[in-house]
């Protein structure tokens, strides 16, 4: 077999493998050797067809077998051979056929293109400074926390048949809506509860129900919105004949051990600790995400000179625009995008794919120097709590990841992250900065102005050096699928774990449509 490197223009790679027509033969005659024991033809003896005759009449597709598996076969060594790591799937292009190889004797030619990973140094993780901001759970935010449980407890008495119903009054009510006269699918309920001023009903329905007292009946006037769900009833007027059969009051709620019963803990300390234990959990995933930002950041920017798979960049680039144009014909396209091109659109998302590409090859490339794993067993456990969201289908879930690698990838990805964050966090220069839990929870700037910000720094029109051959030598392990980000909210935070290049994207920049009403008073 004959290997020639056809090109090698940045980190694209073409080989030119040559199957010389001898060894073709061989491999011919040998396979044929192995299945004669077999072949039965008529006039023949079993196992004794001459191997003339079967060449003569398998040949052909013999050839195409052994050159089936010659292909992936020597495209292997190849890479192997030259220890390449490469960042996509090989493209193959035969060049010769089964019948011009075994008719004609020719050799067997194709070629292998391929993208390989970039080869670079990683920062030294001891090397990056980070602020990590901690607020302290509060006794404010426990009593609030407190006072919010009670209000959600909250019971109603019964009040006098002459008292009038009141914001915040519950009042229990039948009705019957009618539009032009006539009742209508969805208007008409028994015994429904409503507490006035809870905007549980359509917009002017609670405000008419207002000073009502138990027995008194009212007409309600009102005009569905026109964004109404059920579109026979959108923007129409209606007039709902309400008969109020009982008007209750708030009772007090005490704050006591009682409440904490009613939550299945002991006493109030029990409900505070929890409460507390609850917000300590949401601070310290919080300051994590902060300083896992930073971190992404700074990886970001130190690495801005590192020459990007072209193919690895495309793949995920066309992961979010799909996502993005779907948001365009949805209408859910964010409001600060509304007014950009086209053009200006997928300059920015592509400046995200490359951002997210470039930071799952350095967090796969650090991890990879680290000797970081997961394991089978937090494979396990990731697959577990999967099949937890569904309950009722958990061994169809399991099955599912089991059957499938790439699913498996997307819960391997996440772990694997997190694990490189962990060890940077180890190694890199900490200080803690105390802050309030408004800070600890404000938004970080957007992804598309962090890869803003690293596109300037990027030298103009320099091209990192195609990498030597003696110094390609590097374990494929984490960065054969390097786990480049997956597309996530433009706005959203974009640290929830780094993905294979070949996981599904997350859905991009786009708010959620507005809540759709039912076809009755109630809102959802």
């Amino acid at each position: 077999m004959n290997v020639a490197e056809k090109s090698a223009k940045g980190l694209s790679r073409v080989f030119e493998v040559t199957v010389p027509a001898s060894d073709l033969d061989e491999r011919l005659s040998q396979k044929i050797e192995e299945i004669r024991p077999q072949v039965r033809l008529k006039g023949f003896r079993p196992g004794k067809v001459p191997t003339a005759h079967i060449r003569k009449m398998f040949g052909t597709s013999i050839m195409g077998d052994i050159l089936q598996e010659l292909v992936p076969q020597t495209t292997q060594e190849v890479l192997s051979e030259r220890e390449i790591r490469p960042a996509n799937q090989p493209n193959i292009d035969v060049k010769s056929d089964a019948d011009d190889v075994l008719k004609g004797g020719k050799d067997f030619q194709f070629e292998i293109s391929l993208e390989i990973m970039p080869e670079f140094e990683t920062v030294d993780p001891k090397t990056l400074k980070l602020e990590k901001p901690v607020a302290p759970v509060a006794d404010e935010q426990v009593d609030e926390a407190l006072s919010e449980l009670a209000e959600q407890t909250k019971s109603y008495d019964k009040k006098a048949k002459t008292a009038k119903a009141a914001e915040g009054d519950k009042v229990v009510i039948d009705f019957i809506g009618r539009i032009d006269g006539e009742a209508f699918d969805g208007g008409t309920a028994e015994d429904a509860e409503l507490v006035i001023g809870s905007g549980q009903f359509i917009p002017g329905f609670e405000e008419q129900l207002i000073g009502a007292k138990a027995g008194d009946d009212v007409e309600v006037k009102v005009s569905f919105p026109d964004d109404y769900q059920a579109k026979h009833l959108a923007g129409k007027e209606a007039a709902f004949e309400t008969k109020v059969k009982e008007v209750q009051g708030p009772a007090e709620t005490k704050i006591d051990d009682d409440l904490a019963k009613n939550f299945g803990l002991s006493d109030l300390a029990a409900l505070k600790d929890a409460l507390k234990g609850r917000f300590e959990t949401e601070h310290n995933q919080a300051s994590r995400m902060k300083v896992k930002r930073q971190i992404l950041d700074q990886l970001d920017e130190a690495h801005a000179d590192v020459e990007l798979p072209t193919g690895m960049v495309e793949q995920e680039f066309a992961q979010i625009w799909m996502q993005v144009e779907d948001a365009i014909k949805k209408g859910e396209l964010e409001d600060e995008d509304k007014d950009k091109s086209e053009d200006e659109l997928k300059s920015e998302y592509r400046a995200i794919a490359e951002r997210r590409v470039r930071l799952g090859l350095v967090l796969a490339e650090m991890g990879r120097k680290a000797n970081v794993e997961v394991s089978q067993e937090e494979l396990a456990r990731a697959v577990n709590q999967e099949a937890q969201r569904f309950p009722g289908q958990e061994r169809q879930v399991v099955d599912y990841f089991q059957k499938n690698p790439q699913a498996i990838q997307s819960l391997r990805a996440p772990i694997y992250e997190e694990k490189v964050v962990d060890y940077i966090l180890e190694l890199a220069d900490v200080s803690e900065k105390k802050v309030d839990r408004e800070t600890l929870f404000e938004e970080e700037e957007d992804e598309v102005e962090a890869a803003k910000k690293t596109a300037k720094k990027k030298p103009a029109a320099k091209k990192k050096a195609a990498a030597k051959k003696d110094e390609a030598k590097k374990d494929g392990g984490d960065t054969k699928k390097a786990p480049a980000k997956k597309a996530a909210a433009k706005k959203g935070e974009e640290s929830k774990g780094t993905e294979s290049k070949d996981s599904a994207a997350k859905k991009p920049a786009a708010k959620k449509a507005p809540a759709k009403k039912k076809a009755a008073p109630k809102k959802d």
